[in-house]
């Protein structure tokens, strides 16, 4: 079978992010694999554990990807913190073709586009991919799925993630898809205090779910327990119409939202503090005014830690966002763009985030759990990758062991969807259920 194919019928998807299927990625042109591992977010342990415990299986799907694909190097790219716990050195050899690169402890160090630049020297063309830059680049998690569907044909039906913030011990585990949280939460007693909210990944890029009916997917790299009252909630629970009515009025034009945003340093035509003055509906009637907003990469750092006024651009930006998507519009560069000389010097340091954050308290080291089996349900989405849903094969009564197939991927960019349990399928609206009996 085909590399592409191999990853296509194994279900696997960008273990972190978006959610973008994997076989996709796999392009002409790539002279280089950069494998994310920087473990973007504060509080999260996942990669960390996964490089620790099964670096075999993380290298074999590593080597099966430069060897398809036809790349001369792979550079596994950790931050320093992490490379000091796993005493790893910067260009130590861990095969023939793979190289650890170190990353400095800055934040958003896991975005993409920084990632590549700080690994390479390369910076891709706004509004770019990686492979125009000759890069790939694949998330820790996701090579390891690789090296399983290659070493044993065994389809996605497990995930990895930390589960931390405000508990007395951090935790990583590994889960089948579709476990409800409310159902882990028991499983390992842990509670959410009052005041507090639940994160479906970290405090900064992280969306608020309800504990009581959200369910683990593909993407999900960490559940955080947060109080509300720290500065990392309470932007996830910014009113948008009245944040953009108050920038119009309240923005200085300081430019610090500009200064330090990490795509503007990297040459990016994005200008937060021009856009937090442009007025809505002018965006509405001339949407190619705010085109430049697909850039964001949504990290906070203009709302978090530049801007004076309390206003937040990324709100304001967000706002564009939906509206070009509406319009199907995107800003995509024809030029070459240069990192800004001053880069060096605005790049955040990790602990001063997490203290604007507010959450450096809750950062402890997780303590791995192990591989977890034992539920009675889950919920298999059958919409948990960018592309087009998958289509169910199976229908409500049915019963299924642990790895059957239960979805096929539909025309277009899709995957395959497989039951991560044995039991009886339910066939819901948007997704298939599975409980054993």
């Amino acid at each position: 079978m085909d590399f592409k194919e191999i990853l296509k019928a194994a279900g696997v998807v960008g273990a972190g992010g978006a959610g973008f299927p994997s076989y996709a990625k796999l392009a002409e042109g790539a002279d280089t694999l950069v494998v994310n591992g920087a473990e973007c977010e504060p509080l999260l342990y996942t990669d960390y554990v996964l490089l620790k415990r099964e670096l075999s299986c993380v290298l074999e799907g590593i080597n099966a990807t430069i060897e398809y694909a036809h790349i001369p190097l792979a550079l596994l790219c950790v931050k320093e913190h992490t490379a000091e716990k796993l005493k790893w050195k910067e260009g130590q050899k861990l095969s023939e073709r793979i190289l650890v690169k170190i990353l400095p402890n800055v934040y958003p160090m896991g975005d993409e586009i920084s990632l590549i630049y700080q690994a390479t020297g390369r910076v891709v063309k706004a509004g770019n991919l990686p492979i125009t830059s000759g890069v790939i680049v694949y998330n820790v998690e996701t090579l390891y799925n690789i090296g399983r569907a290659v070493r044993y044909s065994t389809p996605v039906t497990m995930k990895w993630l930390t589960v931390g913030g405000n508990i007395d011990t951090p935790i990583v585990v590994k889960v089948p898809i579709g476990t409800p949280v409310e159902a882990l939460f028991a499983r390992y007693g842990i509670t959410v205090p009052e005041g507090n909210s639940v994160l479906d990944g970290g405090p900064s890029m992280g969306k608020v779910i309800d504990a009581d009916t959200a369910v683990i997917t593909k993407t999900t790299k960490g559940l955080l327990i947060l109080p509300d009252s720290t500065p990392a909630m309470q932007s996830k629970f910014i009113d948008a119409k009245k944040s953009i009515a108050r920038a119009e009025t309240a923005c200085c034009q300081c430019t610090r939202c500009t200064d330090m945003c990490p795509r503007a340093l990297l040459g990016y035509p994005l200008e937060p503090h021009k856009m937090v003055r442009t007025a809505m509906g002018a965006a509405v009637v001339m949407p190619q005014m705010v085109l430049s907003a697909t850039l964001c990469c949504g990290c906070g750092v203009c709302e978090t830690l530049a801007c004076c006024q309390g206003i937040s651009p990324k709100a304001v930006i967000d706002q564009y966002k939906q509206l070009l998507a509406k319009n199907r519009l995107r800003f995509v560069g024809t030029q070459e763009v240069e990192a800004a000389p001053e880069r060096e010097y605005r790049m955040i340091p990790s602990e001063k985030w997490e203290t604007a954050l507010g959450v450096q308290k809750y950062d402890k080291l997780a303590v791995y759990k192990g591989e977890d089996e034992e539920y009675s349900r889950v919920e298999i989405l059958l919409r948990s990758h960018i592309g087009a849903p998958s289509v169910p094969c199976v229908n409500t009564g049915e019963r299924v062991k642990k790895g059957d197939k239960i979805a096929e991927s539909a025309d277009g960019l899709s995957l395959p969807q497989f039951a991560s349990i044995g039991g009886v399928v339910r066939l819901e609206n948007d997704r298939i259920v599975i409980e054993k009996r």
